[in-house]
């Protein structure tokens, strides 16, 4: 399987070295390896490229687009497959890359994602939430059980996941521009167009976050502008019911193992996720309807110069 690694960063400092040269010490081996930069200004590029083997491009750093960016790249490697990483993730083995790929023997399967665990050094109450999201369980599906699975049919990260090149473009790749969320976008187009998708519990990469509030707030507000302008292709699949079961799982262990001050840290987190959430998902509205009266100006207007 010749596949192809694409790693958008900016400002990786030096755990791109550590990311890279786990890459360089896979069982399967990567046929390239594209760091895609925007104008880091750390000594991103000049680490990246001390690493033999790997390719460097750079982008405006105003132009970087979640799923134009990644599309571009992608289009500039010739790998059977492509596997994306973000810079802070950092495979835990090396048969990571194996593992990822396994899925695609079977042909119907068009995108993989791989399993994310905390860090060490990461908030108990974190640790729990990726246990939670990225259980240690194989699983494989595809449009026929949208409807069970709810919105974690399309939770595709690409953090760390994987495409088949041909399913790729014969979906039209990644949406842009686009907020955020490209991943779990595609993985819906490929669905529907009666793929299947896979999680490999075996190909496991270190991730996890320490985010603030207000990063909390602002990036799940960025999270339900996306849920919301495209709630039609997502089939109404809200994120409410899995939130609520999130919490209450994790809530529930911190409290159980008497880890209070994480539980009432968990609980202020995910209040700024919800308030997040649901101001996104607020402003999202008015600005379709927005869209949308201009759209019946223009077409009135168009009308009336026809008479």
């Amino acid at each position: 399987m010749r596949c192809s690694v694409i790693i958008p960063t900016l400002n990786a400092g030096e755990a791109i070295v550590p990311l890279l040269r786990t890459l360089k010490a896979q069982t399967h081996q990567p046929d390239e390896v594209l760091v895609v930069d925007s104008q880091s200004e750390d000594g991103t590029v000049d680490r990246a490229r001390q690493v033999e083997g790997v390719r460097v491009i750079s982008v405006a750093r105003e132009a970087f687009d979640h799923g134009g960016t990644r599309d571009e790249a992608l289009r500039q490697t010739d790998g059977e497959f492509a596997v994306f990483l973000t810079q802070d993730a950092l495979p835990v083995d090396e048969s990571c890359l194996a593992h990822l790929l396994e899925p695609f023997e079977d042909a119907r399967v068009a995108v993989v994602g791989g399993r994310q665990i905390a860090r060490p050094d990461a908030r108990p109450f974190e640790k729990r939430v990726r246990a939670y999201n990225y259980p240690n369980v194989d699983r494989k599906w595809d449009q026929s059980d949208v409807g069970r699975m709810g919105v974690r049919a399309f939770l595709i990260s690409n953090v760390c996941a994987a495409y088949r090149r041909t399913a790729y473009e014969a979906v039209g790749g990644f949406d842009h521009p686009i907020l955020t969320n490209e991943d779990m976008l595609i993985t819906q187009k490929l669905l529907e167009a009666g793929y299947a998708a896979a999680y490999s519990a075996r190909a496991t990469v270190y991730h996890s976050h320490r985010l603030t509030w207000r990063q909390e707030y602002r990036r799940n507000a960025l999270i339900g502008r996306t849920l919301k302008r495209y709630q039609d292709r997502f089939c109404h699949a809200g994120e409410m019911k899995e939130g609520i079961a999130l919490f209450r799982h994790v809530e529930s262990g911190l409290l159980r193992d008497g880890q209070l001050v994480e539980a009432v840290a968990f609980a202020a987190n995910c209040a700024a996720r919800l308030l997040g959430n649901r101001m996104g998902r607020m402003q999202e509205a008015e600005i379709v309807r927005m869209e949308e009266n201009a759209d019946e100006h223009k077409e009135r207007g168009n009308s009336v110069g026809s008479v």
